[in-house]
């Protein structure tokens, strides 16, 4: 068990052992053939290369290998040096790469090179952890945002609720006899297995919603400077929904706590019962013994004021449900009026350093400073993932 920083040193000695006899080109001064940065090679054996990270983290951060730095369609590189001959380790907009001045005669090298550096990666995974835990504490973290995928899994659950309760009831006054035998014959009536099937959807409509709102919620807590280093996201994270909520909307405006105590509402009766197995977390399973029969321990009088009861079984008002989830939808996520949703809908993530310097708090005064916010980072974004520096 390595303890950092105080071990660095140590793990330093034993990936360079590893790694002999790689080394620094810039360090030993090995020269490649003229314009060498400029016509080596992909190799073939660089495609089993480790990700690009790893590699920046094991020889830039911890062995201290130069990186010549940022060229057309090249992020970063870094000249190695092998019995005496130069290689390049690339990050190029195709990919991670090992490149050389003869790729055909020196695949074999460029193999060992590969079966080392892989090695010496694995060795060094503590370091790479630990690296990760202390980013976690800063503000220097980005925070993916998934929010778009998310909401297509909540539209595509609502559609097909539509869908199926449509059917069920277009087919209502329908029966289907069929007959078994000279005696024997059954009728079956589609709307009840329709209005059972469009009941599941609804529940899954509703923990598809949940689910996209958790992840919106911590992207807005973000941009609204409620969460600054990666410990805070975590830990946000880790709260319940209803937290998050209060971290973004203020439950003191009327028309937020309405949204909020109904949504509250369906989250506790109907997702968090179905999410614990039907079982719930308040005896909604149980039935009492008695001289009337089997009751149920979730007695009326302890159901609220809720419209959405889970009394009996999973049976609820599914329509009265996905119509309050619909109408916070047109409240927060459709309405146009928080300037993080401008940002959160465009999916580029959340980038932290922005909360701590005041960067998104400026962009949070208005919609439109958000929206040419968002223009202004998009650029960027698109140049960066075209390494066009």
């Amino acid at each position: 068990m390595m303890n950092f920083p105080d071990d660095i040193e140590i793990l330093k000695e034993k990936v360079e052992k590893f790694l002999d006899p790689i080394s620094s080109a810039v360090e030993k001064g090995t020269k490649g053939e003229k314009n060498f940065l400029f016509t080596a090679s992909r190799t073939e054996a660089g495609r089993s290369l480790p990700p690009y990270y790893q590699l920046y983290f094991l020889f830039v951060d911890l062995l201290g290998y130069k990186n010549l730095g940022q060229f057309e369609k090249v992020a970063w590189s870094v000249p190695i040096d092998y019995n005496g001959t130069a290689y390049l380790l690339e990050h190029r907009k195709l990919g991670m790469g090992l490149f050389a001045s003869d790729k055909e005669n020196q695949e074999p090298e460029c193999q060992e090179i590969v079966k080392k550096i892989n090695k010496a990666v694995k060795i060094s995974q503590p370091y790479f952890e630990w690296v990760a835990n202390e980013s976690a504490k800063r503000s220097n973290l980005n925070v993916l945002n998934h929010s778009l995928r998310l909401h297509d899994r909540y539209t595509y659950f609502i559609d097909e609720y539509y869908k199926k309760i449509q059917e069920a009831n277009t087919r209502k006054d329908e029966r289907i006899r069929t007959q078994h035998s000279e005696n024997s014959w059954s009728v079956e009536i589609p709307y009840y297995r329709l209005k059972n099937e469009s009941e599941w959807l609804a529940i899954s409509a509703i923990d598809a919603f949940f689910s996209f709102t958790e992840h919106v919620f911590i992207h807005a807590a973000i941009l609204r400077g409620a969460a600054l280093t990666g410990e805070d996201v975590a830990n946000l994270a880790d709260n319940e929904w209803a937290s998050k909520f209060k971290e973004c909307l203020d439950i003191q405006d009327q028309e937020v706590k309405v949204h909020y105590d109904q949504l509250v509402s369906i989250k506790r009766q109907i997702r968090n019962y179905v999410a614990h197995g039907a079982f719930g977390k308040n005896g909604e399973a149980f039935q009492i013994h008695s001289g009337a029969g089997a009751v149920p321990l979730l007695m009326p009088h302890q159901k609220g004021s809720s419209r959405f009861s889970m009394q009996s079984g999973i049976e609820f008002n599914e329509a009265e449900a996905i119509k309050t989830v619909e109408e916070f939808m047109q409240f927060y996520w459709e309405s146009k009026a928080f300037p993080e949703i401008i940002y959160i809908q465009s999916s580029m993530p959340s980038i932290l350093p922005y909360a701590s310097d005041s960067t998104y708090a400026r962009a949070m005064s208005s919609i439109e400073k958000m929206e040419d916010f968002v223009e202004y980072l998009t650029g960027m974004h698109d140049n960066a993932a075209n390494m066009d520096w």
